[in-house]
């Protein structure tokens, strides 16, 4: 039979162990939140770091003020997206896509004309003197006169029709036509910012020349026939085997010896003193 004294003693020793494993867990969870907190501030300051090599890096570093807004152009606007999206929507045929691709080229090379030729239709205000002869005799001047002959309404001319080339595809053009309203004004105000002769004449070329290799990229992507890696071929998902989903449900709670083992003894001694 158990003495009541020794009874008393070892409760007193399992609350004493209760409380030193509470104070060193406490301590770990204390010291894990701290890590945690010390590990979110360097994440932040690692961004902040990154997020600021990155504005130096998209600052001006080509030698040409018509590249460097070329390539602002490019990264910070909605032209490739634009595009990317208008030409790879047309998967009836190629011919769909080869139309758009002309259009726009076709678009913007007159786009970035010279100002005056691009003005040319607006600025070219033509006065015309009209003689209006009164008299009498002019039966359309009479208040008493009523004119049924029906005016002649001039048909406006299709947009499109004018934007297209001559033997193109048409779903293409009408793509092309709908897309570079879009990104039209973001291009000329661009290239109005430029002054110098070398900037504009660069800006121009390296535009053209980088929408066809951009055209040429979106149709590569647009490739069906690539053949899918052997081990994606091969593979089978795991979702492993009921006896192991079983088992996992068997695991049973640890005891208070086995949380012990997991413990530093000297923490706990440390605690209990």
């Amino acid at each position: 039979m158990i003495d009541r004294k020794e009874f008393v003693e070892e409760l007193k020793l399992r609350e004493g162990v209760r409380a030193a494993i509470k104070a060193v867990l406490n301590r770990r969870e204390r010291a894990a939140l701290l890590e945690q907190k010390n590990e979110e501030m360097l994440r932040v300051f690692i961004r902040d770091m990154l997020q600021e090599g990155t504005a130096v890096a998209t600052t001006a570093k080509h030698n040409s003020t018509g590249i460097n807004a070329l390539e602002d152009l490019l990264k910070n606007t909605n032209v490739l997206s634009t595009i990317e999206t208008g030409y790879k929507t047309l998967t009836t045929d190629k011919q769909q896509r080869d139309s758009y691709r002309n259009h726009i080229l076709d678009a913007v090379q007159r786009s970035l004309a010279p100002e005056e030729e691009r003005k040319l239709a607006s600025d070219d205000i033509v006065d015309e003197e009209v003689d209006i002869e009164i008299g009498d005799n002019v039966p359309e001047n009479n208040p008493a006169f009523i004119d049924v002959e029906e005016e002649e309404v001039e048909e406006e001319p299709d947009e499109r029709e004018e934007f297209g080339l001559e033997g193109e595809d048409k779903t293409g053009r009408n793509r092309a036509f709908t897309d570079f309203k879009d990104i039209e004004k973001v291009i000329l105000t661009a290239f109005d910012d430029l002054d110098n002769q070398n900037d504009i004449d660069l800006f121009t070329e390296y535009l053209i020349k980088n929408l066809s290799l951009y055209f040429d990229k979106f149709e590569a992507e647009l490739d069906v026939n690539v053949e899918a890696p052997a081990a994606a071929t091969d593979a089978v998902a795991n979702m492993g085997s009921a006896d192991t989903r079983e088992d996992d449900d068997d695991v049973a709670p640890l005891e208070l010896q086995e949380i012990a083992k997991l413990l530093d003894i000297d923490d706990i001694i440390e605690n209990l003193l």
